[in-house]
């Protein structure tokens, strides 16, 4: 399967982010990207801002059989790589927002001043290097993320085919049923539809608001899991049970048993990295392993019924006033309140007044969502809004 998906990324795809890919297009946006990237340490004295974009200047190129890797440059900082230069040099993130948006100058004096004050820290900057132009100066770049220089890289790519070797390993039959990529993180999320279980109470009277069809007529919920990981600092590679709700293809993650490897590690030397193939192959077999544990374990018609049973204890709590049922929800759960009055129209529309109504339209809603970081985090508190809102019954 690895090499069936390397050989896709011949195609010319230049997209740095995917809502609801295919596995195949997946592999050839991560295939493409590698060519480009560039991991720099340097200490806060090589670091500076000027007009609102980061500054790398005297870190030693590097000499390889690709040629002279030159790091210093202009990179434009992403919202994600602002995080954490606000998270790293204690600058408020909203305050360093606004700056950038009103005020550059602003920006720039904030961020310089800051890095001046310790001018022998030292930082990992994760980059897309610029095109080089005719006279070999390196156009300008992007600055993907600003971490601690003991951050351990372990790439989406790398990451994807190890998992996917670990899931040929467990010998289950299973799909990639969509995968999303951002700036923050990678997205997979995988299904067999071999391993399902009957959910008739969960899904009693409950109608898809995508197909108008009902939990009685299919009551059906398979089993699955999400593999995220985070190139940028966005959390660490991790491997969530899912299952999926047939009638309206609605996730239900089981976060309490993730499965997850952090990203430190020990402090690294300044200059560009180069991880040794050693190094990496040993975290890979830690990823592949790992995933065949995972498959084997959430991949079973005992796990998921016994998570079913656990639901539905709260499911069928009645909703008497959907309305501030979901104003409490949302409010206790921390979701936007343009969110929530789609999660009540959801609640609406499928016609199951009960806890379990509340959750299938946290899960509805999230697959609306058109960012997919934003549509992973709401997929995620749909069982602690199934528990917040039986309380509030």
């Amino acid at each position: 399967m690895a090499q069936e998906l390397l050989q896709h990324a011949d195609r010319a795809i230049t997209a740095t982010g995917a809502r609801n890919a295919t596995l195949e297009d997946l592999a050839t946006i991560l295939q493409a990207q590698q060519g480009r990237k560039l991991d720099i340490i340097a200490p806060a004295s090589k670091l500076t801002a000027q007009g609102g974009n980061l500054i790398i200047r005297g870190v030693q190129p590097v000499l390889s059989e690709d040629g002279v890797t030159e790091p210093n440059g202009t990179y434009v900082p992403t919202a994600v790589a602002d995080e954490g230069i606000a998270d790293k040099l204690r600058i408020p993130v909203g305050y360093l927002r606004r700056m950038r948006a009103e005020h550059p100058d602003l920006y720039d004096m904030n961020v310089c001043g800051w890095l001046e004050k310790d001018p022998e820290r030292r930082f990992m900057v994760r980059t897309f290097r610029g095109d080089t132009g005719p006279d070999g100066t390196p156009g300008q770049g992007v600055a993907r993320a600003f971490l601690s220089d003991s951050y351990k890289v372990i790439d989406n790519l790398e990451i994807l085919l190890a998992a996917l070797e670990g899931v040929r390993r467990a010998g289950h039959p299973v799909q990639v049923t969509s995968c999303d990529l951002t700036d923050r993180r990678m997205i997979v999320r995988v299904e067999s539809e071999a391993i399902q279980v009957a959910a008739r109470e969960l899904l009693k009277g409950y109608r898809s608001p995508f197909t108008g069809q009902t939990g009685d007529e299919l009551p059906m919920v398979s089993a699955g899991f999400v593999i995220t990981n985070s190139e940028t600092g966005g959390g660490a590679f991790t491997i969530t049970p899912r299952a999926v709700v047939q009638v309206c293809r609605n996730g239900l993650t089981m976060t309490k048993d993730v499965v997850r490897a952090v990203h430190l590690g020990s402090k690294q030397d300044e200059g560009v990295i180069r991880w040794s193939e050693s190094t990496q192959r040993k975290m890979l077999e830690l990823v592949t392993s790992k995933t065949t544990d995972a498959v084997q374990t959430f991949l079973s018609a005992d796990y998921v019924e016994t998570k079913l049973r656990e639901i539905e204890r709260d499911a069928g709590k009645e909703i008497t006033d959907p309305a501030k049922t979901v104003e409490v929800v949302t409010k206790k759960l921390g979701i936007p309140n343009t969110v929530k009055d789609a999660i009540l129209s959801h609640f609406i529309k499928g016609g199951q007044p009960t806890a379990g109504g509340v959750m299938h339209a946290i899960t509805a809603t999230a697959q609306t969502l058109p960012d997919g970081d934003a549509a992973h985090d709401l997929e995620a508190l749909a069982l602690p809004a199934l528990t917040a809102a039986a309380a509030a019954a």
